[in-house]
């Protein structure tokens, strides 16, 4: 008698044998028992699951001489050809080398006499994602409403394949992969029948390299048993399997945890001697950098340790070191088939743990060979280099964040919404020239009076004097420089001379320390060239605070879309305009409040009106301005020479909407 392969062997012949799919079992037990069983079914999930098997199962259960029920006899004559696959009105179709709309065809014929010996006629299509788009149309009518004597089972790995007119017309069940204690438990219990003996390390190799597929786990099983030649040991399986030693995997982590390079390159020579999967080696060390994980963070979560002390790793390295490990195994992983040898990328998986580790791991020493003091190395110069220059070093007794501090004076509140960016007060008064005023005393307007003729850490400050006002340019020096503002202004190029603080050109709130401020104005007067008031002076007033205002979202669509009337006693009155009242909510009101309360010295209350606005809106002017510079582009266009010539004497013509300004993003 010929060997019949254990997935064959005890493939199980009724619902109660099944291994897991519980939820499926339950489904069609009732429905076999409620006799409310539908006429299409559609089972899907990975490889070696059970699908075909839970089909057959299914069919026996419809067409047992006993009855219909979840529980076939398995003895009457039409129970056992359906087991020994001969049942004449069980008809099992490959998909994959019956695609074609013919073969459908046939199928729909034939399904339309009645069973020759059973009382169902089942068809069961195995990967019925691989029939053609034809094929699957012939069959969507006899799918929906199919003789009462004919049952679909439809088995696939692959539904997302499957047109949505099919899945409408079938029950979908989604067999789960296995999980390792199911498989380990199969594999136990087929060994016992065999009178075969094994190690129970053995087993969960298998289980674990099964993946999920009780179908792959029972021919990796069978190979073992052909490799073994005798009873399953642990590093008999191994050797076949190919997968690395635990030992190995732990003596990996003795060299990360010392920072040991010689040891670390020694183990993976040791490693290469065997010829493992450089991949498995890397899944082994994540496995066992997981436990490791888990003992560090849930101590009380228990789980088996394979050959690793997980209690020692755990109080030798960090939990943060063991993430990032973690992370470079799992990157190495993916990353292998892009290294120049398999070796090669596993060696600078284990490389990059060696180096990169967290500048506060104190306790854990550098690598030998230098790794390691490369790495603090690099993370010095990263202090060094943001440094003032000419700073003096600091002792080795002190931190490195001590030793790169520089003392600063807060940084007052910004006294209007678009602050001029000065330097940083230096720490020793002595060195600040006359001319720098804190920003705290007074405001101060700024003009430019020389272009800037190289780089610099800040932008050329201003000083007034008899011509007109102009914009101020916005930047900060770094906050932790302490080099005057002198300085940085005669390295750039810039001729500052001392002059009288003056106003700001735009209005803005009083500084904290001023004199106090003057009372509110109560209608709306002309605007004068700056003020320092916490008040909205006029329209265009508000329009420099909406577009200097950090807004976004609907209370920005809310500023650009109203015009101001007056800003008395605290109250701001804005009018919408019409056909955006729908911008007008609580939230969108409070976050332009909000917004408004750092240049007004408090959040104003904003009352919006709906009506006709009585001066231009953000949004009208923007839209004012771009037609503006849309026009000029248009004109400059087309009175080029050029684009004369090409119009009038080679008949070309100028595509509508086609011109841009230079400056359109």
């Amino acid at each position: 008698m010929s060997y019949l392969v254990l997935a064959r062997k005890w493939r199980p012949k009724r619902f109660s044998e099944l291994v897991g799919q519980e939820h499926v079992v339950r489904a069609l037990g009732n429905a076999l028992d409620t006799g409310r069983v539908h006429h299409a079914f559609l089972f899907t999930g990975t490889r070696g699951v059970g699908k075909t098997t839970i089909a057959r199962i299914f069919a026996k259960s419809l067409n047992c001489e006993k009855g219909t029920s979840a529980e076939p006899c398995g003895q009457c004559a039409a129970c056992m050809d359906i087991d020994a696959g001969r049942y004449i009105d069980l008809l099992e179709i490959d998909a994959a080398s019956n695609t074609g709309v013919d073969d459908v065809r046939e199928v729909i014929e034939n399904a339309q006499y009645m069973p020759s010996r059973g009382q169902y006629k089942v068809y069961l299509i195995d990967e019925v994602h691989m029939l053609s788009k034809a094929a699957f149309n012939a069959l969507l009518k006899t799918l929906e409403e199919p003789p009462g004597h004919v049952k679909f089972l439809l088995a696939t790995t692959d539904p997302q394949k499957l047109p949505v007119t099919v899945l409408s017309r079938c029950l979908q069940f989604n067999l789960k992969r296995l999980d390792e204690g199911q498989i380990e438990g199969q594999m136990t219990k087929i060994l016992a029948a065999e009178g075969i003996e094994a190690d129970a390390g053995a087993i969960r190799q298998l289980a674990r390299a099964a993946d999920g597929s009780l179908r792959d786990g029972l021919s990796l099983l069978d190979q073992a048993i052909a490799y073994a030649g005798g009873a399953l040991r642990d590093d008999v399986v191994r050797a076949m399997l190919g997968s690395v030693d635990r030992t190995q995997v732990a003596a990996l982590l003795d060299a990360l945890a010392d920072g040991n390079g010689e040891t670390l390159l020694g183990t993976i020579e040791t490693l290469a001697g065997f010829a493992p999967d450089w991949g498995n080696v890397l899944e082994a060390l994540a496995e066992a950098l997981h436990r490791i994980q888990v003992r560090q963070l849930v101590p009380g979560a228990r789980r088996e340790d394979e050959g690793i002390d997980v209690d020692a790793y755990a109080g030798r390295v960090r939990p943060e070191v063991v993430q990032i490990w973690y992370q470079m195994a799992i990157n190495g992983r993916r990353d292998l088939d892009l290294a120049p040898a398999p070796r090669v990328g596993f060696e600078m998986s284990l490389l990059r743990m060696l180096a990169f580790r967290p500048e506060a791991d104190a306790g854990v020493p550098p690598p030998a060979g230098g790794a390691g003091t490369g790495a603090s190395a690099s993370g010095g110069g990263q202090r060094s280099a943001s440094a003032p220059a000419g700073a003096a070093a600091a002792p080795a007794a002190v931190a490195p964040e001590a030793a790169t501090a520089v003392p600063a004076a807060p940084e007052p509140p910004a006294p209007r919404a678009e602050p001029v960016r000065q330097a940083a007060p230096a720490a020793d008064p002595s060195d600040t020239p006359p001319w720098d005023v804190p920003a705290a005393a007074a405001p101060v307007r700024q003009q430019p009076t020389a272009p800037v003729r190289g780089p610099s850490t800040m932008a050329p400050p201003s000083w007034p004097d008899d011509r007109d006002e102009a914009p101020s340019m916005p930047s900060r020096a770094p906050t932790g420089s302490t080099r005057p503002a002198a300085a940085d202004a005669l390295e750039a190029g810039i001729v500052m001379k001392p002059a009288t603080p003056a106003p700001m050109p735009q209005p803005a709130p009083a500084p904290a320390v001023a004199a106090p401020a003057a009372p509110l104005a109560t209608a709306p007067v002309a605007r004068p060239a700056s003020t320092g008031g916490p008040v909205i002076a006029d329209a265009e007033d508000w329009l420099e605070r909406v577009t200097a205002c950090e807004l976004s979202g609907p209370a920005r669509q809310l500023a650009s879309n109203t015009a101001f009337v007056s800003h008395v006693d605290g109250v701001l009155t804005l009018v919408l305009d019409p056909g955006f009242e729908y911008l007008r909510s609580e939230r969108s009101v409070a976050a332009l409040a909000e917004a408004l309360a750092g240049p007004l010295g408090a959040p104003p209350k904003i009352v919006v009106q709906a009506g006709a606005a009585p001066a231009e809106t953000l949004h009208q002017r923007l839209d004012r301005e771009r037609d503006s510079r849309q026009a000029a582009a248009e004109e400059t266009f087309l009175n080029d020479p050029t684009v004369r010539r090409l119009v009038e004497k080679h008949g070309a013509r100028v595509v509508p909407d086609s011109i841009r300004p230079v400056d359109e993003n």
